[in-house]
């Protein structure tokens, strides 16, 4: 499990540094949060992880939200969080190889007490714009399994989504993407990057639409599809268009960062890494 451990560590690590269009990464910060938050938060993690063998994925999720919190003063990694727990919890094995299948008997099994840990952890995140849960629901305790609370946030939040679908973003979107750009001869951060506008040209970022509307999120899509058109990584007219769309992302208010495709595109890079 350590070595598990440390692939979803290295694989928050690459995402965060990745130059993603509207998210900080090693050329980019935020005015309250730092490429260092976020590799803090990616060593932070490894505890929780590390024991998946002995936690559910609700307490897991806890004490990795609780663990980041002692080190970085913002919510930097709920999303993906909530995104690599079952991913791990279903890791649990000598052969990794078939990991979706035994991922969605995960999925299945979650429980009304691992719905409750998940709660407690997003009230300590303290995330911006609630989208696993409605904010008026976040400060009781759940009646519905994990499970069933993401059936009921699926329409406006993709992680709720992925929870429902077995991961169809992660495995069938990030994933392919990924390795065919490495296929295609990318260094690893570029190919990180290619993904990244894959899955967002795809499925419109739900951080965007809860902040500024379903409308701006399909057209930030929309621009991720042209700029892939362009060639992406891998051609100059490419590199340009992705140079102006993280330009126009980049607002003082930050409410068109594509957060919640930066969260897909850590678990793509996480399964790429324990299925190679």
């Amino acid at each position: 499990m350590q070595t598990i451990a440390q692939l979803a560590q290295v694989a928050c690590v690459l995402e965060a540094c990745a130059p993603k269009p509207g998210n900080v990464n090693r050329l980019h910060d935020f005015l309250d949060t730092s490429l260092e938050d976020y590799l803090i938060s990616a060593i932070a993690i490894g505890p929780a992880f590390e024991n998946a063998a002995q936690y559910g994925v609700g307490p897991m999720i806890w004490h990795a939200v609780s663990d980041t919190r002692k080190l970085v003063r913002s919510n930097t990694n709920l999303g993906m969080i909530l995104l690599m727990a079952p991913l791990i919890k279903a890791s649990v094995v000598e052969d990794p190889k078939d990991i979706r299948p035994r991922l969605s008997a995960v999925l299945k099994s979650l429980t009304v007490e691992d719905a409750k840990f998940a709660y407690s952890a997003i009230r300590l995140a303290q995330p911006g714009g609630l989208g696993i849960v409605h904010d008026s629901d976040i400060a009781g305790e759940p009646s519905v399994t994990l499970l069933q609370a993401m059936a009921m946030a699926q329409e406006y939040d993709s992680i709720a989504r992925e929870y429902v679908t077995d991961f169809a973003i992660s495995f069938e979107i990030g994933l392919p993407a990924l390795s065919q750009a490495l296929s295609q001869g990318a260094d690893f951060s570029s190919a990180v990057v290619q993904a990244f506008l894959t899955i967002l040209s795809k499925t419109p970022d739900t951080l965007i639409a809860r902040k500024k509307g379903i409308e701006s999120a399909r057209a930030v899509s929309q621009r991720a599809a042209e700029t892939l058109a362009h060639g992406g990584i891998f051609t100059a007219n490419g590199k340009a268009a992705l140079t102006q769309l993280d330009c126009d992302l980049r607002d003082p208010a930050h409410t068109l960062n594509p957060g919640t495709t930066a969260d897909l595109t850590a678990a793509a890079i996480f399964l790429y890494m324990l299925l190679k």
